[in-house]
């Protein structure tokens, strides 16, 4: 892998909690601090897209992450997003051809200690190298085919249908 491009999406990865108003809202996108912290030995590039949960992601919102993702020179391609559609973004993301494109979020926001963020990062970074051109989720120590897979919103964890 040359270079690694990395498009974000937001989701609960890149989640900051507000006191003075006692909820979560979408920050700036953590997955560079965190690669450039872990020493990586790979070059990338980050590409802020959209800042939103994914409860509140759209047809129009997946159609721009498609082209963009298409638009880009870069073979390999992680995008992070948030959890609750990230199914759905996947199966859209599926007209890509000649790419490998994986997606990964967390359940937990990256600034929290204990956050799955690092781990499902690590695996996509992984997956990305390894996997053949296709779209893929990396999420739980796991890569799954986006079309054999849900999240169990009770369990707050992905598995297989």
């Amino acid at each position: 892998m040359d270079s690694l491009c990395i498009v974000t999406t937001g989701g609960t990865i890149d989640k900051i909690y507000f006191d003075d108003k006692s909820d979560f809202q979408v920050g700036e996108p953590q997955i560079g601090r965190i690669l450039q912290e872990l020493g990586v030995a790979f070059r990338f590039s980050v590409i802020p897209i959209l800042r939103k949960d994914s409860l509140h992601i759209n047809d129009a919102d997946r159609e721009l992450l498609r082209a963009t993702v298409a638009a880009q020179p870069d073979q390999h391609v992680l995008i992070t997003h948030g959890t609750d559609s990230m199914v759905e973004t996947a199966k859209v993301l599926k007209s890509v051809e000649g790419k490998i494109i994986v997606l990964t979020g967390a359940l937990n926001p990256a600034r929290f200690r204990g956050s799955d963020a690092e781990f499902n990062i690590g695996t996509a970074v992984g997956a990305v190298q390894s996997l053949p051109p296709g779209v893929y989720i990396a999420m739980n120590g796991r890569i799954w085919d986006p079309f054999k897979v849900r999240k169990n919103v009770e369990a707050n964890r992905f598995e297989s249908l």
